[in-house]
């Protein structure tokens, strides 16, 4: 029989064996075969050899083992090869095992040409072992989990280093710009005598630069309601009150001595304070103002450039900065009045430029018209030279004004005071420097003197009494 099926391609018909009945008798020496279990003998002896020319058997599966055997193993009462056999998502994994990764079973056909005794089941080993997809993405998710600290970490460090270098650029355009205005400022004074007419010339580049923000969306346009318009009037009065004194000081001494008079803004600011919001300084704010004022009598004692107009003019500066922080302070303090520094700066520059086109025209007369520049170039006057000095300065004014409040919006109070007074120095310095002022040993350590004092009141000023014990 076997030979026979062992060559079911041949052309000689196979004989099979006859089909007994019940009252066959027993063949002697040979057992009885019925015809039911002589029939099922045939079908599977044929579906074996028809399955062993079609398939290729692979090499034993370790799984193939007693369940029991390996529930012990395994731990967990669960079929290997049924596991390893059929096809399964990794969730079908169960909980026992959902840690284990077992290796592909998928089954492929070979040639029926395959000769008989190799033709076996063989494993397919493009599909994914059973769990192993599972253990590669929590693999991947820690990986992943691990390196998030990492590269959170590098992030803050490179913004912070970013920010940094931010700052540092402001500070440095803030020092810049203040130079240059300052320079530009003093060339155009020393001859052109008409501080008021070079206030409102500021203030009217300023509010140009202003609307143009505001109409190309370079700065939000802020909505402004009518209780903010009145609030902010005496705010626009004080600071055009004090850029005139400014310019007016600037005008009649060096830059240096204006400067050095105006490192005793903390003195009225302090007085000021305490007379209008009730803010009782400390003793050690109060300690710092000493040298502050020493400072100043000792350098104004020695100061080649000294003059009464400019002295007083300075000091009147001074006491309107000052008024108008102590204003701000005191008007706006209603949480829907509040705005950012650099909207309340804007509206306080066209404020002003209203505010001081009158006055200039009362004080000075119209000595902006064509016709007067054309007498004055008669007279000697280099025209294009003053407009292109007074258009620089007005921009520089206005730029470093604006860097100002943007520093301030990202440090504290107590540090933009340090780099203010730090701001004083360089322009000191760069001014002597650029003019060739005449300075004489008393006159620098008066103030030098005057601008340690600064520094130490902007350091002392953030200490606060200690509550008084019941």
């Amino acid at each position: 029989m076997a030979a026979c099926l062992a060559n079911t391609s041949a052309s000689t018909p196979c004989a099979y064996p006859p089909k007994t009945t019940k009252n066959h008798q027993r063949i002697k020496g040979k057992p009885e075969y019925s015809a039911f279990s002589i029939s099922v003998t045939t079908s599977l002896s044929l579906s074996i050899e028809m399955q062993s020319t079609a398939f290729r058997l692979s090499p034993p599966l370790p799984s193939l083992r007693s369940p029991s055997l390996h529930s012990r193993r395994s731990g967990a009462g669960y079929d290997a090869v049924r596991a390893s056999a059929v096809a399964g998502s990794p969730d079908d994994v169960p909980p026992g095992l959902a840690a284990r990764c077992f290796p592909p079973r998928r089954w492929s056909s070979v040639s029926p040409s395959s000769s008989s005794s190799s033709s076996r089941l063989r494993p397919w080993s493009g599909v994914g072992g059973f769990g192993c997809e599972r253990e590669a993405r929590s693999r991947s998710r820690e990986a992943r989990a691990t390196s998030v600290p990492e590269a959170a970490g590098d992030g803050e460090k490179s913004g912070s280093v970013a920010r940094t270098l931010e700052l540092g650029l402001l500070f440095g355009f803030w020092y810049l710009f203040n130079i240059y205005f300052n320079i530009y400022n003093k060339q155009v004074l020393k001859v052109y005598h008409y501080p008021a007419t070079v206030t409102m010339v500021q203030f009217a580049v300023g509010s140009v630069l202003v609307l143009f923000m505001w109409t190309f969306n370079l700065y939000k346009r802020p909505n402004v309601s009518r209780s903010q318009l009145v609030a902010i009037v005496p705010l626009a009065v004080v600071h055009t009150l004090g850029n005139l004194f400014t310019n007016m000081s600037l005008g009649k001494v060096a830059v240096s001595f204006t400067h050095t008079i105006k490192a005793m803004e903390p003195f009225f600011s302090v007085i000021l304070s305490a007379m209008f919001l009730a803010e009782i300084p400390t003793l050690w704010v109060v300690g710092s103002l000493v040298p502050i004022v020493g400072g100043v009598a000792l350098a104004s004692l020695t100061e080649a450039s000294f003059n009464w107009v400019g002295f007083w003019s300075a000091m009147a500066s001074n006491l309107s900065n000052q008024s108008r922080n102590v204003l701000s302070k005191k008007v706006m303090v209603k949480k829907e009045e509040s705005m950012d520094n650099i909207t309340l700066f804007s509206i306080i520059t066209i404020m002003s430029f209203i505010i001081q086109f009158p006055a200039t025209c009362y004080l000075e007369g119209f000595k902006f018209t064509p016709g007067y520049f054309e007498l004055a170039a008669k007279s000697g006057l280099n025209v294009k030279q003053v407009l292109v000095r007074s258009l620089l300065a007005a921009l520089c004014f206005h730029a470093y004004q604006q860097v100002s409040y943007m520093i301030l919006q990202r440090v504290s109070p107590v540090s933009h005071s340090v780099g203010n007074c730090v701001k004083r120095v360089v322009v000191i310095v760069s001014s002597v420097l650029f003019f060739r002022t005449p300075v004489s040993p008393i006159n620098s350590i008066g103030t030098g003197i005057a601008l340690a004092g600064v520094f130490l009141y902007s350091r002392v000023k953030k200490i606060k009494p200690k509550p008084k014990m019941a």
